[in-house]
């Protein structure tokens, strides 16, 4: 189960992949809707609508992409009841793929200047969070859905 989201990942990596956005201001119940297009899983083109100010711009990934990892090694010493010693050498070799969530940063702006900043989280898996912050200081809740 813990792999799902890591293979769902790996799917969207060569796709494109269409985000929907859900913000709330802290101050109020209040939702508004964005969507984020990324073409193979990075940087994304990202559009929010709160009341009458669209802002546009993109998220940024800002963390690594999957690394890979290879081990090899072994040895061990054994004793069979204090009667018998032996000496057993093993080897061992492993790959492990890491998928990571990816964190993004979108830097968004209005045709009238204002600006929004996201910092998200999760946004290569399918679903994340995160908040973003206008330029009063208003901090909205974020959730990331695919589409």
């Amino acid at each position: 189960m813990r792999l799902l989201p890591a293979l769902f990942a790996l799917l969207l990596a060569g796709c494109t992949a269409t985000y929907s956005l859900t913000l709330m201001p802290r101050n109020s119940g209040k939702t508004y809707d964005g969507e984020a297009v990324s073409p193979a899983g990075g940087d994304a083109q990202v559009t929010i609508t709160i009341e009458e100010r669209v802002y546009r711009g993109n998220w940024v990934v800002t963390q690594a992409p999957p690394s890979t990892s290879f081990g090899i090694g072994g040895f061990g010493v054994g004793g069979g009841g204090g009667q018998r010693a032996g000496v057993g050498v093993g080897f061992s070799t492993g790959t492990a793929v890491v998928v990571d969530q990816a964190d993004a940063k979108a830097l968004l702006r209005a045709d009238d200047g204002s600006g929004l900043r996201c910092d998200l989280r999760g946004a290569n898996t399918g679903s994340g969070s995160g908040t973003c912050q206008d330029d009063k200081g208003l901090v909205y809740d974020v959730q990331i859905r695919i589409k």
